[in-house]
Formats: C-alpha cells, sequence, structure tokens
C-alpha cells in the first residue's frame, strides 16, 4: 500500500506535462476563419490553414486566426469640390482579406489590416474624385460620382491584398452657404414659374375678350344686314317676341289680373289690359 502513492506521484508530473502539451498542440479553426502559421525558426509560414482542427509545436509555433468573411465599415471625409465648396461624403465599404494573401497581410499590416488601411486609402480616394465635379455635378451625376470612387477604390485596396464586395455613397452634404444657394434658386424658379403662369393666363383673357368681340361685332354686322334687308319685318318678330316674354312673366304673378277690353265697357275691342292689385 505505501508503494501505490509513489507511483502516483512518479506519473503524475509527466502525465499533467504530457496533457498540456497535448493541449498545446491543438488548436481549432472556426467556420469563417483562416490561420496563418508563425514559426520562431522559419517565420510566417505561406500555407494557409483551413477550418477544422490541426496541430503545431508547442511554443515554437503559433497560429494566426483572421476571420475572412465580408464585413462593413463606414469611411467618412470633409473635402473640396472643384468650384471650392466643402461636402461632407459617407462611404460604405464591404470588404473582406484576400484568404491566399493571408500570410502578406499578417507580415505588413498585421491583424488590424482594415484599420491601418481602408481610412486612409478611402480619404485619398475621396478627396481626389471630389475635386473633378462641381458640387451640382455631384447631385446630378451621384451615380458617376460612385462608380468612380468604387474603381479606384478597388484598385487602391488591390495593392494591400483587400477585397472590396461592395463601395456605395450612403451620406453627402453641403456647406451652410451652398444649401442657402440651393434654397434660394429653388425659391426663385417657383416664382419665375407663378409669374410665367399669369403671363400665359393673361394672354389666354386677351385672346378670349378679343375672339368674343370679334363674336359680337359680326352677330351686330349680320343683325344690320337683315335689318337693312327686311325692312320692319324682323324689328316686328323682335317686338313680338319680347312682348310675349313680358306677357308671359306676368301671367305668373299671382299679383297681376288680365281683363279683356270687352268685359271692361269696351265689347267689340280687341286686346285686354292687365290691372295690378291684391287677391283676397
Amino acid at each position: 500500500m505505501a508503494g501505490i502513492p509513489q507511483s502516483i506521484f512518479r506519473w503524475a508530473v509527466p502525465g499533467a506535462l504530457a496533457i498540456s502539451f497535448a493541449q498545446a498542440s491543438i488548436y481549432d479553426v472556426k467556420g469563417g476563419t483562416r490561420a496563418v502559421i508563425f514559426d520562431r525558426v522559419s517565420g510566417v509560414k505561406e500555407q494557409v490553414v483551413n477550418e477544422g482542427t490541426h496541430f503545431l509545436v508547442p511554443w515554437l509555433q503559433k497560429a494566426i486566426v483572421y476571420d475572412v468573411r465580408t464585413r462593413p465599415r463606414n469611411i467618412s471625409t470633409t473635402t473640396g469640390s472643384k468650384d471650392l465648396q466643402m461636402v461632407t461624403l459617407t462611404l460604405r465599404v464591404l470588404h473582406r482579406p484576400e484568404v491566399q494573401q493571408l500570410p502578406k497581410i499578417y507580415q505588413n499590416l498585421g491583424l488590424d489590416y482594415d484599420e491601418r488601411v481602408l481610412p486612409s486609402i478611402g480619404n485619398e480616394v475621396l478627396k481626389a474624385i471630389v475635386a473633378q465635379f462641381d458640387a451640382a455635378e455631384l447631385i446630378t451625376q451621384r451615380e458617376a460620382v460612385s462608380n468612380r470612387i468604387r474603381n479606384d477604390l478597388l484598385k487602391r485596396a488591390g495593392e494591400f491584398n483587400i477585397a472590396l464586395e461592395d463601395v456605395s455613397i450612403t451620406h453627402m452634404t453641403f456647406g451652410k452657404e451652398f444649401t442657402k444657394a440651393v434654397e434660394e434658386k429653388q425659391i426663385a424658379q417657383q416664382e419665375a414659374e407663378r409669374a410665367r403662369f399669369i403671363v400665359e393666363k393673361a394672354e389666354q383673357e386677351r385672346q378670349a375678350n378679343v375672339i368674343r368681340a370679334e363674336g359680337e361685332a359680326e352677330a351686330a354686322d349680320t343683325i344690320s344686314k337683315a335689318v337693312a334687308k327686311s325692312g320692319d319685318g324682323l324689328i316686328m318678330i323682335r317686338r313680338i317676341e319680347t312682348q310675349k316674354d313680358i306677357a308671359q312673366l306676368l301671367a305668373r304673378n299671382p299679383n297681376i289680373s288680365y281683363l279683356p277690353n270687352g268685359g271692361a265697357g269696351g265689347e267689340g275691342k280687341s286686346g285686354g289690359s292687365f290691372l295690378l292689385g291684391l287677391r283676397s
């Protein structure tokens, strides 16, 4: 019995060392990541380690894990346009490292490669492109500006082994002076449109008055020619039509009575007379 504790202690230390060595020799590369091996003797190995469980030599080798999934990043800058207007731009970039170039990225930039590269090249490209356009062109030709920025930024990021999945302008603002000038221009355009509408309306009314006057003059001329041709006949017809309208108007009035001439002591005479009175 006395020999059992001694044997346990004899194998405990080597066993613990073996377990610790085994744990230090195993590392996992999770989904969406890749690993680069740094060897204290030979330096960074060129081979990129894929997902899964792998072995390395403890202390002599070290695994550096990179996230190779696409990630977003916003880049903002304030710069001057071609006509010296201050513009603030915000760029949204979806980026990831080139997997096969991870050893070079680690050697040159380290793990925080995006922090070191994207803000600097983003500001560089934005300032260079915006300086080639006027403030108004940045608004009216926004798609063309975005394409220029995307192409130049893709080229610059490729020099650092960074792949860009998407580049787009998400925010664009101008200085107070330019904004005020745009507002004043819009107000002036609205006032010009209103004035143009008033002028067109007056012109239409004038044309309508001219057409109306020409029509009245033509009607008067036609009536004059008809009177001259028929003598008093047309005038008598107009007089009879007028008297007929007056008689119909008076007949609808309950306060007016009609008496024939013969019923009032004037038998044998044609026609009648209207008496104004109140009916009970």
